[in-house]
């Protein structure tokens, strides 16, 4: 799956020279808690978030009164606050390796570039909602947590066991084990009882962990 399938097509954006308080009313408005930045030839130049906008605001320690405040907020650019070192990927990008790009720089929201023009954003919130495809959490089941030994040809024999029981596989995640002999299986199977699941599986894995 790629960012394109999940990022938000045509996002909203601001340009440099919006003042503070306007941006921040218009993310209110728009319910975002970002926003791209582009110049007058739509280049993408800076990326802002409402923690950003917050920040710049007087701390309530200042000896400003409201409309000093207010006056100087006013006057205060989103170029002067927004980042300016934007982290981007491409659209064909796939979702977990913009996944793995966010962690590593610590950011919650990627915008998507189709050579120089922006063509969508990416959020940890459009991740999430893979997360929850990817396991089934919106569909019932029985959900097994396993370890199998990591050989050619056991997911295949979990999966004939399955079959054979007329069990339908909403979703199946392989994830690292305790050690290199070994990795973490969990399925979710519709159309099966929990303890004949169970016991369809049982003898293909080192151990079930969880169901539920």
């Amino acid at each position: 799956m790629n960012v394109s399938h999940v990022m938000t097509k045509n996002p909203l954006y601001i340009h440099p020279e919006m003042s503070v308080p306007d941006a921040r009313a218009f993310m209110k408005k728009e319910k975002v808690g970002r926003l791209p930045v582009l110049d007058k030839e739509n280049r993408l130049v800076g990326i802002v978030t409402e923690r950003d906008l917050i920040n710049a605001s007087p701390s309530v320690a200042t000896t400003l009164d409201m409309y000093e405040m207010s006056y100087l907020l006013s006057k205060l650019k989103v170029e002067k606050v927004m980042n300016k070192s934007v982290v981007t990927v491409a659209e064909d990008v796939v979702v977990e390796e913009a996944a793995r790009i966010m962690v590593d720089n610590g950011i919650s929201a990627l915008p998507v570039m189709r050579g120089d023009a922006l063509v969508g954003i990416v959020s940890d919130g459009d991740l999430f909602k893979v997360f929850i495809e990817l396991f089934g959490a919106r569909q019932s089941g029985v959900r097994l947590t396993m370890y199998v030994s990591e050989r050619p040809g056991e997911l295949q024999k979990i999966s004939q066991a399955i079959a054979e029981r007329d069990g339908n596989v909403i979703s199946l995640v392989i994830c690292d084990g305790t050690d290199v002999t070994n990795r973490m299986c969990i399925v979710k199977v519709a159309n099966v009882p929990a303890e004949e699941l169970v016991a369809a599986v049982k003898p293909y894995t080192l151990e079930i962990v969880d169901v539920r």
